[in-house]
């Protein structure tokens, strides 16, 4: 099926999205509160910025819409008042609907009342469910991104939890029913992470920067929306660990004194004091946000133009890259045999004699 595919809103239509039971760190987000920082403002935003995209152009709304970010704590909601198609993309969850397991990369249609669970499955620590819809909540200094820690955004500034019921406007059925998502760019091995060294890996010598990258580094239990923070031989300053403070980048690598590495993520503060020492690159931002506690990886560093390239290709993955296939059913239980219309009919066989 072609990414092309397309049908028109049923404008003025209503339905929502009830949520049944959600774990921590379920939240609403956009593409990001852009422009602010200067204020003091947190952009939020994805983790995962091209799992998002590609939730996004499979459930065929404008980039950068509002999509609901599911954490390993997992969600179970149904759809209300309305039938609307969601896609589903990032790590391999585990998705059931009604009970019947689905591809943790699918395209799907909710009837009202049918339940949808998504929960942590072998991989990935972050999955993106974008309705054919549009989340109709208030914007919050332009966007609809939740940040926690202040309070803005999404459903109240807070993160989701069982009872919410989130408005849909012009909710669409795409065609086609269950789709299996295929996108090869969602499969992302994280042992290495690129990076951009700078701006002030001045700070450290030629050998504290090769043992950086060297690594090994193991993704703490700490770790959130903010900050990933990285258990591994400390470093050492080679001049001083307090700069001016400055601007802080998605995916910056701070050394506070203590001498262990700080990834700075979605909900990164928008300035900060120490030496940043390498920038995640931004297609690998998705790589090391599905690293889950515990994960082992090292450092590359990369030049700005294989940065700029792999951006490429990354966009052209999100654009182009991936493609619908009917869902084959291999779990035919009882229960889903009986729920099809296997006869339509019925004769005499005596009828001739």
């Amino acid at each position: 099926m072609s990414g092309s595919e397309r049908t028109a809103p049923d404008q003025g239509a209503t339905g929502a999205l009830r949520i049944l039971s959600a774990g921590p760190g379920v939240t609403i987000q956009d593409a990001g509160r852009h422009g602010l920082l200067r204020f003091g403002v947190t952009g939020a935003g994805p983790m995962d910025p091209l799992a998002f995209a590609l939730a996004n152009r499979v459930a065929q709304v404008p980039d950068g819409s509002a999509a609901l970010e599911i954490s390993m704590g997992g969600v179970e909601l149904e759809a209300a008042d309305a039938p609307v198609t969601v896609a589903l993309a990032g790590g391999d969850f585990r998705v059931t609907l009604d009970g019947q397991a689905m591809p943790a990369a699918a395209r799907l249609t909710l009837e009202p009342g049918a339940r949808l669970a998504v929960k942590a499955g072998a991989s990935g620590a972050w999955c993106y469910l974008a309705p054919a819809a549009r989340i109709d909540i208030a914007p919050t200094l332009g966007s609809l991104s939740t940040h926690a820690r202040s309070g803005i955004g999404g459903l109240n500034g807070r993160a989701l939890a069982a009872g919410d019921v989130l408005p849909l406007a012009d909710p669409r059925v795409l065609p086609g029913g269950a789709m299996e998502l295929s996108a090869p760019a969602l499969v992302r091995p994280g042992e290495v992470i690129r990076v951009l060294l700078g701006p002030q890996d001045d700070y450290f010598s030629p050998a504290e920067i090769a043992a950086f990258l060297a690594g090994p580094w193991t993704v703490s239990v700490r770790s959130d929306r903010m900050a990933y923070f990285l258990d591994g031989t400390p470093m050492t300053h080679a001049g001083g660990f307090n700069i001016v403070s400055d601007g802080i980048a998605h995916g910056a690598i701070q050394v506070p004194g203590e001498g262990y590495p700080v990834v700075l993520m979605g909900d990164r503060q928008p300035t900060g004091g120490y030496p940043k020492i390498a920038n995640v690159i931004g297609a690998d931002l998705g790589r090391i946000a599905q690293l889950r506690p515990g994960s082992v990886f090292r450092f590359a560093a990369v030049s700005l133009e294989e940065a700029v390239e792999a951006r490429r290709a990354e966009a052209a993955a999100v654009a182009d890259g991936w493609s619908l296939a009917p869902l084959v059913r291999t779990n035919l239980s009882s229960e889903f045999l009986l729920g099809c219309r296997l006869v339509d009919g019925w004769v005499d066989a005596f009828a001739e004699w």
